[in-house]
């Protein structure tokens, strides 16, 4: 496995996550996690709403730095992204950092 020397990469989304756009920013943040950096960033305050075709892309990203032992964080998320994660049923597998910037606890495997 190759050395990490990123520590954090952020991809900061300035458009709605829906239609044709998903493609486009899919492949922008596919690039970032192939960086493998132990924090994928994906920066949504400027990305009002999102649809399921954007649910599913995210949740893919989050497999894909799962299986390269790192970590997406969804930053910035307006009240309805958070609703739509939500509906979804994703708001409890997707790491959605809360209002204040503070990241979701990790779980913790017990001994």
């Amino acid at each position: 496995m190759p050395e990490r020397t990123i520590p954090q990469t952020t991809v900061v989304v300035t458009e709605p996550l829906e239609g044709s756009a998903v493609e486009r920013w899919g492949d922008m943040i596919a690039a970032a996690a192939a960086l493998e950096p132990p924090l994928l960033v994906v920066d949504l305050s400027g990305s009002p709403r999102i649809d399921a075709s954007a649910i599913v892309m995210l949740l893919q990203t989050h497999r894909a730095m799962v299986c390269a032992d790192g970590r997406l964080l969804l930053r910035g998320a307006s009240a309805q992204v958070r609703r739509m994660l939500g509906l979804a049923r994703v708001d409890r597998v997707l790491d959605v950092e809360d209002q204040t910037g503070a990241a979701p606890a990790v779980p913790t495997a017990r001994s």
